[in-house]
């Protein structure tokens, strides 16, 4: 059963990762509305969005460790109106940036708030499925924000797309205010006094037992997608020919892979993140295979980017479920270097995979994509191996 605090936490989702994506296909109008300026160059303030978004995630989502998921999470969605609304009004390209960077630093607060109070808020036993639905936001963000956006932009203004964004983050914002059916673990995830004494940041987050393994996995893993995924659309229109709307036949399929393997977290749950980790990232490092195989076939990639989506929404289900699990009171400064590794890793994908796909093509980038999912798998089987262990000793 979808509550209104998990709809509410999807759509904040949605919101941060429309706004992420949104820049991108609609960057040659945005450059027309400033003199002097191409397209490459409004993608700067692309690139502002993403800094600030990591460090705000690094620095500032510890903040929902001490004052609550819920709180920390409202003032964020209260700050991206405000910053989609500036963006909107930007006179110049510099306030465009300076509008974007501190969308970055709301959407760093927002995203690890918003993936903490998905746990807190589940039901026990269904903290992956829980956790799978607010994922979907991404979905919405992907196939719904973009598209619409682009309708916008179209008929309209890209002004418009941004005031849009600006009156549903403020509506969200209104709507997190008013609930009050959060329950008091999500107003505070721990006793206030208890995290004054002993305040989380990056450096106690580190700390913690299982986190360095579990940012290997979630580094590999995003390294993996936005190494490929960057490339994709450029596959398409330069080797195979297509046009900008018919590419947009894969992202739709991604998407719907993507939110319609929600109906598969439940199985998480069922037999436990350990013990599934190994057969989707295995699966998932197949897929990848499968995308090297099919790289010539228009059609034959619509399909995969299917079945690309449904694995990586279980990929990610884990590498969040797992950090979340970690550390309870830390789980705001854990969930915030995750993010921050997620942006670095768009970075760090993007700059690595240039110079294979410029010489070697889109086909051996998704072998490297394939080999990057292995220490993921590796961690899987280490998983497995630890409760074999245990359940032996027990007995």
């Amino acid at each position: 059963m979808i509550t209104l605090p998990i709809l509410l936490l999807t759509l904040s989702v949605a919101i941060v990762g429309a706004n992420s994506l949104v820049l991108s296909p609609i960057a040659g109008s945005v450059a027309r509305s400033f003199a002097g300026t191409e397209a490459s160059g409004v993608m700067v303030a692309s690139a502002t969005y993403g800094i600030c978004t990591a460090l705000s995630a690094l620095f500032l989502a510890p903040l929902s460790d001490r004052f609550g998921g819920k709180p920390v999470l409202l003032v964020a969605m209260f700050l991206l109106a405000l910053a989609l609304g500036l963006s909107a009004l930007a006179p110049t390209l510099l306030i465009l940036c300076v509008a974007q960077g501190l969308s970055g630093v709301a959407a760093g607060v927002a995203l690890p708030a918003s993936y903490g109070l998905a746990v807190q808020l589940a039901a026990k036993g269904r903290e992956s499925e829980t956790l799978g639905i607010v994922l979907t936001g991404w979905t919405l963000s992907l196939v719904v924000g973009v598209s619409v956006s682009a309708i916008i932009a179209d008929l309209v203004h890209w002004r418009g797309v941004y005031l849009f964004m600006a009156v549903l983050a403020g509506g969200v914002a209104i709507s997190i205010l008013l609930t009050s059916a959060w329950g008091t673990s999500a107003v505070t995830s721990v006793d206030i006094s208890v995290a004054k004494r002993k305040p989380t940041s990056p450096l106690t987050a580190l700390q913690v037992p299982g986190i360095g393994r579990g940012l290997i996995v979630c580094a590999s893993y995003m390294i993996a997608f936005y190494g490929l995924y960057t490339y994709l659309g450029g596959h398409l229109q330069q080797a195979l020919g297509q046009s900008t709307a018919s590419s947009g036949f894969t992202t739709l399929a991604y998407g719907i892979g993507f939110g319609g393997a929600v109906l598969l977290d439940r199985y998480i749950d069922r037999h436990g993140p350990a013990k599934v980790a190994v057969y989707v990232f295995t699966g998932l490092s197949l897929t990848y295979l499968g995308v090297s195989f099919v790289s010539s076939s228009f059609y034959g990639l619509v399909a995969f980017c299917l079945i690309w989506g449904m694995m990586n929404h279980l990929g990610l289900n884990l590498v969040v479920g797992r950090l979340v699990s970690l550390d309870e009171s830390q789980r705001g400064a854990i969930l915030g270097i995750n993010s921050s590794v997620t942006y670095f890793c768009v970075f760090i994908g993007a700059m690595a995979f240039k110079p294979i796909f410029d010489s070697a093509g889109f086909a051996v980038c998704a072998l490297i994509s394939a080999l990057c999912i292995l220490p993921a798998i590796i961690d899987g089987l280490l998983s497995r191996r630890q409760i074999g262990l245990v359940k032996r000793n027990a007995v």
